[in-house]
């Protein structure tokens, strides 16, 4: 009589995964979803297959319940401004300012030199003694 293998039982030895393993939040969201749709059994097999353990649902549970009970304690509408951020634009605007008139100022203080430089040269190129004449 001829034995086939076709019966046999699964190899009860879990293969092992990595350590500390990082889930993505929609890796979570989609395995909790699953995991409180199915029954006691069936959570097991998820939980095998998946090679998670029962304790890291609980904990993610417990993230996903605390993460809606912050968003619920917020108040609505736009979060308000940070005074820091008010500020440092006001700097910015006075800083534009004071370069604008820093400009200004050396404009001016160029045409200044130059105007008394050029009344420096008629002064000297046209002056006259007391008796009239030219030196």
């Amino acid at each position: 009589m001829a034995r086939t293998d076709d019966h046999r039982t699964p190899d009860p030895q879990v293969e092992p995964r990595p350590t500390n393993r990082r889930f993505p939040a929609a890796y979570k969201q989609r395995i909790l979803a699953e995991y409180e749709a199915l029954d006691k059994q069936g959570k097991g097999a998820l939980l095998r297959r998946e090679g998670l353990y029962s304790s890291l649902i609980s904990a993610w549970k417990s993230q996903r319940d605390a993460g809606a009970e912050q968003a619920l304690a917020a108040p609505p509408g736009r979060p308000k401004a940070d005074p820091r951020d008010r500020e440092i634009a006001k700097l910015k605007a006075e800083n534009a300012r004071l370069e604008t008139e820093l400009g200004k100022a050396h404009t001016v203080i160029e045409v200044q030199g130059k105007l008394s430089a050029l009344l420096d040269q008629l002064a000297t190129g046209s002056a006259t003694t007391t008796n009239g004449e030219k030196n």
